[in-house]
């Protein structure tokens, strides 16, 4: 059975123009263990297609769905109460802007343990000394110490490292990184990455990964689904699509990886865009 089964989903936004479709008929599946990269550039809706899932998205938001389910629960029927329950302890998401979305009011360490009393039900003691095990867990240095620090007083790399914290506090059957990797330099990029793969391996969650960096996707990824102004485009073993691509986006996303700079390196991408003013991609 897929943990995450998703048929046709459209994510609409009202507009004074009327409503914008951020995400049109996309559909998906992640399996136990493996590790699904959605991948296109900024607005291609692939955030906003896991944050609906995630039950994320504000009440202006028009989210339908011929088929939602975890792990066979249908999770448009669930009440909010039982969304909530699912959300952070089974299914978890590793935000985008590990900065902003950690509570600059409240130490990480009251963050953390806040997640192990709600879905856990730890008393004190027991909150305590899993948050520093989860911080041992994702190479933060002197994990105790930093129970008492406030997201401002720690570093970009930092930061999200709490919040991968927090995200497996749980042990999640499904974790959704939402560009992991964003605004961290090189070396912590690969760090954040060797992490994620390692827990993904040891625990057996899914793993859905989220980006625009085609090497990530290389280096990370079984299947990969290609997305383009909310539509899905095309949908590969990652050897596959990186050996024969079907679709012309991804062709003109291959063509802008350095690697491939031979030539003129953006006449991809320009074929793709006067394809698809013409109306003729595929």
């Amino acid at each position: 059975m897929a943990l995450l089964e998703i048929e046709n989903l459209t994510v609409e936004f009202e507009t004074a123009t009327g409503w914008f479709k951020a995400v049109d008929g996309v559909s998906l599946s992640v399996e136990p263990r493996e590790v699904l990269a959605i991948v296109g550039e900024s607005g291609s809706g692939k955030s906003v297609s896991m944050l609906a899932v995630m039950g994320l998205l504000p009440d202006t938001a028009k989210i339908t769905a011929d088929t939602m389910l975890f792990q066979g629960t249908d999770i448009q029927q669930m009440s909010a109460a039982e969304r909530r329950k699912l959300i952070g302890k089974d299914m978890a998401m590793i935000f985008q802007e590990p900065v902003a979305s950690l509570n600059p009011c409240f130490t990480v360490g009251f963050q953390i343990e806040e997640v192990l009393r709600i879905h856990m039900g730890l008393g004190r003691k027991e909150r305590r000394q899993r948050a520093i095990e989860l911080f041992e867990l994702v190479g933060l240095p002197d994990p105790a110490e930093r129970l008492g620090h406030f997201p401002h007083q720690m570093s970009g790399g930092q930061c999200q490292r709490v919040m991968i914290a927090i995200a497996i506090a749980c042990d999640p059957k499904l974790l959704i990184a939402d560009e992991p990797t964003t605004a961290l330099d090189v070396t912590i990029q690969k760090q954040i990455l060797d992490l994620l793969m390692t827990l993904q391996a040891e625990t057996g969650m899914g793993l859905i990964m989220i980006t625009h960096d085609m090497g990530v996707v290389a280096e990370t990824a079984d299947r990969v689904i290609v997305q383009y102004k909310g539509r899905k485009m095309e949908e590969a073993d990652v050897l596959s699509l990186f050996e024969a691509p079907k679709n012309a986006y991804t062709k003109a996303l291959l063509s802008a990886l350095p690697e491939n700079a031979t030539g003129n390196r953006l006449s991809t991408v320009s074929d793709f865009m006067a394809q698809e003013s013409a109306g003729g991609v595929q």
